[in-house]
């Protein structure tokens, strides 16, 4: 049917727009837009995301509502019937993926809270607290669609099928392509400029407790992290926010009291509790991270030109020097060093789509070289250093089976998940309550919602 051809879309409009939208300063009616179930839809729902294409994305049109509404309908229907299976999210879940956001976007902006505040017209606390219930229900629903969807998946046979009623005049045509890899590798901290870390960390312990200087103002001043501006502060959290080692430190700590230096991955922490309040805890820190100096960069040069003389010589595979010399903590890591285009989930990339500098470094490499070290930083302005391999090349060319047969049985599987959810979505808007205001009475995309609700 009509109606559901953009229902994916209209999906994919909800997910990506919901959470973290500019609040607006408009006057909103607060009323019932629709109802799925049990689970309501305002009409500030809309209108907010509404505002939001108007204003951040140039969209001015009033059959956008339709669509917004279709979207989020389609989430409350997967809301109700996870709710009814019993699906579940865990709040340390919903959490984990609200900081995770909250600290990309202040990535963004610098790390600056003041602009990240002054932006969306409210504390972090606030926008926490506002937000919340929203990502909830949005991963819910990304939940129970996973299940829904769980077991579908295509085979060789039909792969060939789906790849053989394609025209060959609409086979699109792939642009070259490359599979790179890496040996993601990070200078180690001398032990002088740990030790260094570690008595500054102290240093200021005795301030704070001897001297009687102000936590928070020292914090403004030599906590090398985003939360320096805030005096440390770093809000209410539950249990698992932290790294385990800081974890470990702040939940066994007294309301008002000061650890000693704590190591983690990030440098040393002072930690004070503020709080405590039932699972949840309030805290601050300083933070004073080691410094990497030119010796080490140099030491880690050095390094990783004897790691490619020995790829080189065939003394060691790619993927051993991987699992050996590469920062477990990348994504490539666990793929045998390849890294993994995000627009698409796989391992090809485009080459106008890499780094520049990953680019220029494959440009002059044959198929399994593996170049010299490449410095480049990362979003904190920290300098690392890769090794570049290139497991592959492709000309430009018209889709085939051959070269690419991942691509197509992705494309032959998510078309067999969009006419599964379809027939799910059709049998399911048959057996629940579905309510929409006259306020949206011309969207010809809803009108299929009653038409199945009253079969």
């Amino acid at each position: 049917m009509t109606f559901y051809k953009n229902i994916l879309s209209a999906l994919i409009l909800l997910f990506l727009g919901q959470l973290l939208v500019a609040q607006s300063d408009y006057m909103i009616l607060d009323k019932i837009a629709a109802k799925v179930g049990s689970e309501l839809i305002l009409v500030s729902d809309v209108e907010e995301q509404y505002n939001y294409l108007k204003e951040r994305q140039g969209i001015d049109d009033p059959e956008a509502k339709c669509m917004i509404v279709q979207s989020i309908m389609a989430q409350k229907l997967l809301v109700a019937q996870a709710k009814l299976d019993s699906v579940e999210v865990a709040d340390s879940e919903v959490d984990a993926q609200l900081d995770a956001r909250i600290n990309h976007t202040l990535q963004l902006m610098n790390n600056d809270i003041e602009m990240f505040e002054s932006y969306y017209g409210q504390s972090i606390h606030q926008v926490r607290a506002q937000f919340r219930e929203d990502l909830k229900d949005q991963m819910l629903a990304e939940r129970m669609r996973g299940q829904i969807l769980a077991d579908i998946h295509t085979t060789p046979k039909e792969v060939k099928s789906f790849f053989s009623q394609i025209p060959f005049d609409s086979l699109p045509y792939f642009n070259s392509e490359v599979e790179v890899g890496e040996i993601y590798y990070t200078p180690g901290l001398s032990e002088e400029e740990k030790e260094n870390a570690r008595n500054k960390a102290n240093s200021l312990r005795n301030r704070i407790l001897e001297g009687g200087e102000d936590f928070a103002e020292l914090a403004k001043i030599y906590s090398d992290d985003g939360s320096s501006k805030s005096g440390g502060d770093l809000g209410w959290v539950k249990r698992g926010t932290f790294v385990p080692a800081f974890d470990a430190v702040v939940f066994n700590l007294e309301p008002g009291e000061l650890s000693t230096p704590v190591e983690t991955e990030f440098g040393y922490h002072l930690i004070e509790l503020l709080e405590r309040r039932g699972n949840s805890i309030h805290a601050r820190h300083i933070l004073i991270k080691p410094k990497i100096t030119e010796a080490d960069y140099e030491r880690a040069e050095k390094k990783l030109y004897q790691i490619q003389a020995l790829i080189a010589s065939d003394s060691i595979t790619f993927e051993q020097a991987v699992k050996r010399y590469s920062d477990k903590k990348q994504q490539s890591y666990n793929n045998g060093g390849r890294m993994i285009n995000a627009a698409t989930g796989n391992t090809f990339f485009e080459v106008s789509d890499l780094d520049p500098d990953i680019y220029l470094t494959i440009d002059t490499l044959k198929i399994n070289q593996t170049s010299g070290p490449v410095a480049f930083t990362d979003y904190s302005g920290e300098r690392f250093y890769r090794l570049i391999h290139l497991f592959s090349r492709t000309d430009p060319h018209r889709a085939d089976l051959k070269q690419d047969f991942s691509k197509i049985k992705r494309a032959a599987t998510e078309s067999k998940k969009g006419q599964h959810f379809e027939k799910w979505m059709e049998e399911k808007i048959k057996t629940t309550f579905v309510h929409i205001d006259n306020l949206y009475g011309q969207c010809q995309n809803l009108q299929m919602w009653n038409l199945l609700e009253q079969e």
